[in-house]
């Protein structure tokens, strides 16, 4: 590799763990090269940046194309494409988050979908459907809570990131106020 050792010691982490999150370890390491660029880079810049084949960077740069994680840009007088990822890393994440949905949650929810409207011939077939129900439930609860926080405006989600477990003094004064609500005092009871 032709980099700086800080943004080789990047490229090459975040190639190991894109083998482990499912996908190349070329991709990973040209999706981190991209993201550390101060510019958009070509692909003959990756290729001497990486020392890898041009055919491999083609390949990778349409997958991540395909994950909606790198941007299309050109340059005044230059034919070639150059690629570049969002500045914002929030948008990282949600085009990542949204992907992962489409890709993995939403196919699981259709065959559990289908699997749920059968009709159970033995024990275990039924006993099988209670607990694939109670997945397909989690999974459709989970669903529900993304769909609703995707919608948070970025100050609101890293609000709420940065609650973490302390939401729970949130939940809990809710509970009270409730609860204070349903036990009205009865004016009789003064007398």
């Amino acid at each position: 590799m032709n980099l700086p050792p800080l943004v080789q010691s990047f490229v090459l982490h975040f190639g190991e763990m894109g083998s482990r999150w499912g996908i190349n370890r070329t991709v990973g390491q040209i999706y981190a090269l991209l993201y550390v660029s101060p510019s958009p880079l070509c692909a003959e810049e990756i290729v001497d940046a990486l020392g890898i084949s041009r055919s491999n960077v083609s390949m990778s740069l349409r997958e991540l194309q395909t994950w909606n994680l790198v941007l299309l840009r050109h340059k005044p007088d230059d034919r070639r494409d150059f690629f570049t990822t969002p500045e914002d890393v929030w948008q990282i994440l949600r085009t990542l988050a949204e992907e992962r949905k489409k890709r993995e949650v939403d196919p699981t929810l259709s065959v559990l979908r289908e699997i749920l409207m059968q009709r159970p011939s033995t024990e275990d077939e039924r006993y099988a459907q209670v607990r694939m129900n109670e997945m397909h439930g989690l999974i459709e609860q989970l669903t529900n809570w993304y769909d609703d926080v995707r919608q948070l405006e970025t100050d609101r989600l890293a609000t709420l990131l940065s609650l973490g477990a302390k939401v729970t003094k949130l939940l809990e004064a809710k509970d009270r106020v409730v609860s204070l609500g349903r036990r009205r005092p009865n004016p009789a009871d003064k007398r």
